[in-house]
């Protein structure tokens, strides 16, 4: 433990490194820091935003309460088994995708990952704008760009500010929440809405699908933020860290959301944060809790951010052949990202409630296949087995192109489209089903299935056991691919 705090006490503040391998002489951290990251990331608004969609949308609370907390341990056990991979690998979790879609291949989930970290970041400036708005006394909009310049720097330092971030924002969630709890329960009569209970699959499986879209689409990048760990740490305790933050987080936020959405008689949707804050009176409490819910955001845009950043460069990188990143080019990247997200909030902004609630639902049709892929692949087939230097090599082990996973995934997104229920589109058997969703358990449960059946009659070469690169911090050259830090 003493040589991991000297580790960390000897890590620059700017994080050096970008998608390649953190070598063993560079990790650092704590399991406790997985915990409050991903607590800190989901004590916020939209994640009660979330939650009261629930009730928005036609649920009672009881029910509502139920669901969101089924849908969480669901999603939350998908996040967290990416999240077991990152200290074993090293690497963000989108690299080992090439694995199962190759170095080249990998390029196309990797594309809507990036598109939902935009969505994300959008829809969250949009809330953190009209938080510093009232805090401020400014327009939304300028709300918005003040917000956007803070993830922006937080975004360029990395790693460890953003561990920072998350221990912080984890404390002044907790203390918000336990206050702004306090509040509703002085204002509502919380026993008589817990008595109201009419159950209806719909309402039940929306508010399922609600927490379990919102801990799937963790998925593309929790790796990332434990990937620093020492390589020996417990895969079990990492899913345990993680994986309890984020639900903990999640539902807790969600069941303030349930409660506050039952009691406003049709107030809260459009004025989401001037809702939750009104909840505590005004003056200096009311400005105390926005800083909190602007200051909350801060964590869960800067990852979104920070995971459309690897994304990006991952895919540069597998054509490139080498996953070298500079700072500048870290710097551009970054500012391309917040820019576009931020000006998607600017002019979406004023329709925010339902084109969310659409837009997390939509993407599950394009994650749960990816995730289903990975973790089969992860922990039934290769067994962690992987060949690290090797993803850096368009002509080595895992190749340009792997067909069997790109055909699974396809076949994954296909098979969901007459289940998925959303503006954007809603299949055909939707109605035979009461208008419910359970695109994402097919999502997941069928390219799983098929998935591990063909991969284990024509899997390619997997290694006799786990190869790292070289001690010295850099992926070796390979093929004449250079690869380096």
């Amino acid at each position: 433990m003493a040589a991991n705090d000297a580790r960390a006490s000897t890590t620059p503040l700017i994080e050096r490194r970008s998608i390649d391998y953190i070598p063993e002489a560079e990790r650092h951290g704590r399991l406790f820091s997985q915990f409050t990251l991903w607590m800190g990331a989901n004590l916020q608004i939209t994640a009660i935003v979330t939650g009261a969609l629930a009730v928005v949308l036609g649920g009672d609370v009881f029910w509502s309460l139920i669901g969101l907390l089924v849908g969480q341990l669901i999603g939350g056990g998908v996040m967290a088994l990416h999240a077991a991979q990152g200290p074993k690998l090293g690497l963000p979790q989108m690299i080992s995708s090439r694995v199962q879609f190759g170095v080249y291949g990998a390029a196309i989930p990797i594309v809507l990952v990036c598109l939902m970290y935009l969505g994300f970041t959008a829809t969250g400036t949009v809330l953190s704008g009209q938080a510093l708005g009232q805090l401020f006394e400014v327009s939304d909009s300028v709300g918005i760009l003040i917000f956007a310049s803070v993830i922006v720097l937080v975004t360029v330092l990395g790693y460890r500010v953003i561990h920072f971030i998350g221990r912080v924002a984890s404390v002044i969630g907790v203390i918000a929440f336990v206050y702004l709890f306090s509040r509703l329960m002085s204002q509502t009569d919380v026993g008589a809405l817990l008595q109201i209970r009419h159950f209806s699959w719909s309402s039940f499986l929306l508010a399922v699908s609600l927490a379990a879209s919102w801990q799937i689409a963790f998925g593309p990048y929790v790796a990332d933020y434990s990937r620093y760990l020492p390589s020996n740490t417990s895969s079990l305790k990492t899913f345990l860290a993680a994986g309890a933050g984020s639900v903990i987080g999640a539902q807790v936020a969600m069941i303030l959301g349930v409660f506050a959405a039952a009691m406003s008689n049709g107030q809260f949707a459009g004025h989401e944060v001037a809702y939750i804050v009104g909840l505590s009176g005004t003056g200096a409490t009311a400005a105390l809790l926005y800083f909190s819910i602007a200051f909350g955001k801060v964590t869960i845009s800067t990852l979104n951010s920070y995971g459309s950043f690897m994304c990006i460069a991952t895919i540069i990188s597998g054509f490139r052949g080498r996953l070298e990143v500079t700072r500048l080019q870290r710097l551009v990247f970054v500012l391309a990202i917040v820019g576009t997200a931020t000006l998607i909030a600017l002019l979406g902004q004023h329709s925010f409630l339902g084109a969310f609630k659409s837009f997390i639902l939509f993407l599950l049709a394009f994650f749960t296949p990816w995730s289903a892929i990975n973790l089969v692949d992860y922990y039934c087939i290769t067994r962690e087995r992987y060949d690290v230097p090797a993803l850096a090599d368009p002509n080595g082990r895992y190749g340009r192109w792997n067909l069997l996973g790109i055909s699974v995934y396809v076949f994954g997104v296909l098979v969901q489209l007459p289940f998925i229920s959303t503006k954007f589109y809603t299949g055909p058997l939707v109605a035979a089903l009461g208008d419910v969703d359970i695109s994402w358990i097919i999502g997941l449960v069928l390219p799983a299935a098929l998935y591990y059946l063909c991969a284990k009659k024509w899997h390619g070469t997997v290694p006799d056991q786990l190869i790292l690169p070289t001690e010295q911090g850099a992926i070796p050259r390979t093929n004449g691919l250079a690869a380096q830090a």
